[in-house]
């Protein structure tokens, strides 16, 4: 887990994001869920999925895409997911990001929170906004 003696200025963080977003991409899921203090990765990845493939599919029932609970055994659409807008709070400590899906912007954002513990700052989350 990335540790900081100090808060951590927005760039750090949003650096830590965007290598946490890849290493999920990649379906690196466990490398990923040790980059931060992680909220159960399951929810996170059905969030997405929801947000994204599966609203897809809503539209167009006929399209051949996964079944509904595949997401879990084929990763392979988390490569059609990535980063847009990154949005804080005014103190810096909650930033939230915008995920598109095909180059289009989905309902889901995730959220993610820099805490003081013990050891250091570290980065908390992510939270799934709808």
């Amino acid at each position: 887990m990335k540790i900081w003696m100090e808060h951590p200025a927005k760039t750090d963080i949003e650096a830590v994001i965007r290598h946490y977003f890849s290493l999920l991409r990649a379906g690196s899921i466990p490398e990923a869920e040790q980059l931060i203090e992680h909220y159960p990765v399951r929810h996170v990845l059905k969030s997405l999925w929801s947000g994204s493939v599966e609203a897809s599919t809503d539209e167009d029932e006929a399209s051949g895409s996964p079944v509904a609970d595949g997401w879990e055994q084929d990763l392979s659409w988390l490569g059609e997911l990535d980063l847009a807008d990154f949005h804080w709070d005014p103190a810096d400590s909650h930033p939230c990001v915008e995920i598109t899906y095909r180059a289009q912007k989905i309902e889901v954002a995730l959220g993610f929170r820099v805490k003081s513990t013990d050891a250091g700052w570290v980065l908390a989350g992510p939270a799934t906004y709808w």
